[in-house]
């Protein structure tokens, strides 16, 4: 046993506090894989874990980073052996169980995946839970029967994470994507990723009529709240939302007329608890079908003792595509 790096968040009377020093590896929680974590990256949840803006941490202290890539040290499951390259994504890491902003991290060897071939440590963490649900959600979509034959599709939270790698993955699947940003300088990045249209996220922010006009035939929203109800009402018959975010906010103000009268399907994207069977297929497409060129493009890299700096900024959509933190 000894000590590594890590950020740890605390309990105070105030609320919570953050720290950036040595963790005693004795304090690591039950598992049956250690892990020594290369990569992890940002996502919109890291952000209120660190902020504490939202109550996403559930005991204390916690090792904040919900996402790792890294390299087997020990192992008791059968799965995995020392020297092994392998991915996690979700299962309450950095929540309730202690996180990847450390260099070590001990967990259950179900949670893990195998690195997908095609894929580095430092890519996988580009892609991240964030490049993950993306996946998910475009999967949901397959699934559904909706084909960009049908129209074309919008993608809002476009500059973010989620949005981003949903972009680059509509686009080589050849949908004709409407990228919705509230950040007009961003429109030359988007189009890099392949957005054919973009739109102003104030278009969708503000409440608007139980049914619009017909404008696309897909969604993917990392948005939620007011803005997923316009998108509902102006997605066209037959049509289909996958929601995986809550950016704006968790609740839903609609009204069962997108449903009703068009037959829009709304689809509910769990990126935490996912199967292995569909977690593995998803790790497998994205290897596949993502462009590297561009998540390469949409990615900027941070050392772990830097990466507070941008637990405020992601959650004020301040941080454009993925970033990648480098661990050890």
């Amino acid at each position: 046993m000894g000590t590594f790096k890590a950020w740890v968040v605390d309990k105070t009377e105030a609320g919570q506090s953050l720290r950036y020093g040595d963790f005693d590896e004795a304090g690591l929680m039950d598992g049956d894989v250690t892990v020594r974590v290369t990569h992890s990256t940002v996502n919109y949840k890291d952000g209120l874990a660190m902020t504490g803006r939202s109550p996403v941490v559930r005991r204390f202290p916690m090792i904040p980073g919900i996402d790792f890539s890294g390299i087997v040290e020990t192992s008791e499951h059968p799965d995995y052996t020392p020297g092994d390259a392998v991915v996690l994504t979700g299962w309450g890491v950095g929540e309730s169980h202690l996180g990847a902003y450390a260099e070590r991290a001990r967990v259950k060897g179900d949670w893990l995946v195998p690195l997908p071939e095609g894929l580095d440590a430092a890519q996988a963490m580009a892609i991240g839970t964030a490049g993950y649900t993306a996946m998910l959600c475009l999967m949901a979509l397959d699934h559904h029967g909706v084909t960009p034959a049908q129209g074309p599709a919008l993608v809002t939270g476009a500059s973010g994470g989620v949005g981003s790698v949903a972009v680059a993955l509509l686009a080589q699947a050849g949908w004709h994507v409407v990228a919705s940003t509230g950040r007009a300088a961003e429109a030359d990045y988007l189009r890099s990723l392949g957005a054919a249209e973009i739109i102003d996220r104030a278009d969708l922010s503000k409440p608007g009529k139980p049914l619009a006009k017909e404008r696309w035939a897909a969604a993917i929203d990392a948005v939620g709240s007011v803005t997923l109800a316009n998108v509902l009402a102006s997605t066209k018959a037959d049509g289909a939302v996958a929601a995986c975010g809550l950016a704006q906010g968790m609740d839903l103000p609609t009204s069962v007329a997108p449903f009703i009268l068009r037959g829009v399907s709304l689809l509910g994207i769990n990126s935490v608890t996912t199967p292995q069977a569909k977690r593995r297929a998803a790790w497998a497409r994205l290897a596949r079908d993502l462009d590297l060129a561009k998540l390469a493009a949409m990615t900027t890299t941070v050392p772990l003792d830097q990466v507070d700096r941008l637990a405020a900024a992601i959650l004020d959509g301040q941080v454009r595509g993925r970033t990648v933190v480098t661990v050890g």
